[in-house]
């Protein structure tokens, strides 16, 4: 009778422990997504509370200020691709003949673009005041300020200040400059010209119209159809690094991606659904909490190479491995400094061609650690290719000097300029401190051409005589 009871407690304990394990399936699986949708709320909740939401909201799985300056790309009509990511703030329009240009009237806490689509708190007027000097500056990434705290702190902004500023100085203690007519006595025309010179008295106007990923055929067809129509009284072109990266089989800078995309109409399909599920999941204040607090990819160094290249691959794989490849990149180069030369001597407007710094330059002494990771992150490869490939650019540039010696001034930012402290984000994108450097060394180069010529006496009586 015992025996029998204990078969019979083990027979119910075991039929128990078949139904505890024999959970409907339906439940188990509506379970996960209740539980998901209940550990979303609590992430919203928490991350209000501590006032991290907004921050939590611009938050895409990388650097805030790298999703900042991430173009997000809209078709001719203004609407998103389908199948592009659109992770980016910084706006651009697809353009037919200048590949793409920046959305007008857009702000962030790291830029602002007015109307034109020109990095500028102000826009450009149609009509150029008589008392107002107007310098535009076209290039890529890097001229565009890629990476800078705000408008201010680049170098387009900074050289204007600067120049308005010595206007200014001229204006109040007059007697430490030159004065316009020489005096007639030696010892007083040798004091006179100890003077620093004084520069033409206008309103300056620096304005950037760079462009993010933009290379010199995009940089060739902006300054024909939209900045000879504002009437600049100088151009300064700031480029090279994009040229180098760019394969020779494109002309140009376009969106990355649009051939393929609009060439494939089931791959823009698939690629369309990857890319909305990929923003619905990103945009899980679950799964940023995760990546903002625990991965903490923010605190990462990211490369930030032109944008309108970026692909798949190391930046030494993008740079040419081969002479001839090497070649025909940089007469892609300089045929377009060569057109844009030939428009602005034709429009007797000055021209300063730089090629624009880039980090590999500086001495190995002089590094900041994290610019030391930069170059550690880029490989071994990276040196010896952008090194060949920059001294080919200058080449380059002093190739079409030689085709137009009045109006063209060519300027090597790599040397001589006095770079302190961390001047380098990534291989190209200059720190704030990197872009004073380059500002002060802009300015050098074009107060020289700004320059005015005191006259001599002239045949009037000496004082005295």
């Amino acid at each position: 009778m015992f025996r029998t009871s204990r078969k019979s407690y083990r027979s119910s304990l075991s039929s128990y422990q078949r139904k505890k394990k024999s959970l409907p399936r339906w439940v188990i699986f509506s379970a996960i997504p209740i539980a998901l949708i209940t550990l979303e709320l609590l992430a919203r909740l928490i991350t209000g509370m501590i006032g991290k939401a907004p921050e939590l909201t611009a938050f895409d799985g990388e650097p805030l200020n790298v999703t900042a300056y991430r173009l997000n790309y809209l078709d001719q009509s203004g609407s998103p691709y389908d199948g592009l990511p659109d992770r980016g703030r910084l706006t651009a329009k697809r353009s037919p003949l200048m590949g793409y240009k920046l959305v007008g009237n857009q702000k962030s806490s790291s830029w602002q673009i007015n109307e034109q689509g020109f990095r500028a708190n102000q826009p450009v007027t149609a009509v150029k005041a008589k008392d107002e000097t107007r310098i535009f500056v076209l290039g890529g990434s890097m001229a565009f300020g890629q990476m800078s705290s705000n408008n201010q702190s680049t170098f387009a902004t900074q050289l204007e200040t600067r120049l308005n500023q010595q206007v200014a100085t001229q204006k109040t203690n007059s007697t430490k400059f030159r004065p316009d007519v020489l005096p007639y006595f030696a010892d007083e025309l040798a004091k006179a010209m100890a003077l620093p010179p004084r520069i033409r008295d206008s309103r300056y106007r620096v304005i950037n119209a760079a462009v993010p990923g933009y290379a010199s055929s995009n940089e060739l067809s902006q300054l024909a159809l939209q900045i000879l129509s504002y009437k600049p009284d100088f151009i300064v072109v700031l480029d090279g690094y994009a040229d180098l990266l760019l394969p020779s089989t494109q002309e140009g800078a376009d969106i990355p991606g649009i051939e393929s995309l609009l060439d494939n109409s089931f791959g823009h399909f698939t690629t369309a659904l990857s890319e909305r599920f990929k923003n619905w999941i990103s945009q899980s204040f679950l799964i940023k909490s995760v990546q903002y607090w625990v991965l903490r990819p923010q605190d990462s160094l990211k490369l930030v190479i032109p944008p309108a290249i970026e692909a798949d691959g190391s930046l030494s794989q993008k740079l040419p491995a081969n002479a001839d490849e090497l070649d025909r990149r940089v007469t892609r180069y300089r045929n377009n400094l060569e057109q844009i030369a030939r428009l602005t001597s034709g429009a007797k407007i000055p021209i300063v061609l730089a090629l624009q710094p880039e980090i590999t330059s500086r001495s190995a002494n002089t590094l900041t650690p994290r610019e030391k990771k930069v170059l550690d992150q880029v490989g071994q490869a990276y040196p010896p290719r952008v090194k060949a490939g920059y001294a080919r650019l200058q080449q380059a540039i002093a190739q079409v000097k030689q085709q137009f010696p009045q109006g063209v001034t060519t300027l090597n930012l790599n040397e001589g300029t006095n770079f302190q402290g961390e001047t380098f984000y990534d291989t190209i994108h200059l720190t704030d401190a990197g872009n004073t450097a380059i500002a002060a060394r802009l300015y050098d180069t074009i107060a020289n051409s700004l320059t005015l010529q005191p006259k001599p006496y002239g045949n009037q009586t000496p004082p005295g005589r």
